[in-house]
């Protein structure tokens, strides 16, 4: 017997074979989640004390990519050392169309371009 042609004796119906299968699976999953869900209900697990912001732990520190930033609010106040960073990289971003060269060939606007996109895109998404 070929791959091409097989028997019809060899072949599984889809309609009811199939469609029967998904559901027993779909009851089964169902059954599991409502399980899970009356243990839930009947042993709750606590949700412990409730924050207070104005209680910052002593051992909170961020991210090595927020140090700097971090640091830079110990020297200046909190409004200006949030503030200042945000227009500095927007500064940054513009830098390349407020430059005065007079350099206006298509190369470099596709490159200024590409670099505003990839930097807007790593910071956005």
């Amino acid at each position: 017997m070929s791959a091409d042609n097989p028997n019809k004796d060899d072949t599984i119906p889809f309609y009811p074979d199939h469609i029967l299968t998904e559901f027993w699976v779909a009851v089964g999953l169902l059954v599991i989640i409502i399980i899970i869900g009356m243990i839930g209900m009947f042993s709750p697990v606590g949700i412990g004390d409730p924050a207070d912001p104005m209680d910052t732990p002593a051992h909170v520190k961020p991210e090595w990519y927020f140090l700097a930033l971090y640091q830079l609010l110990k020297f200046i106040p909190k409004s200006a050392g949030a503030v200042g960073p945000v227009i500095a990289l927007i500064l940054l971003t513009l830098l390349p169309f407020i430059d005065s060269k007079p350099d206006k060939s298509k190369k470099s606007q596709r490159i200024r371009f590409l670099q505003c996109y990839f930097y807007w895109s790593s910071q956005l998404g």
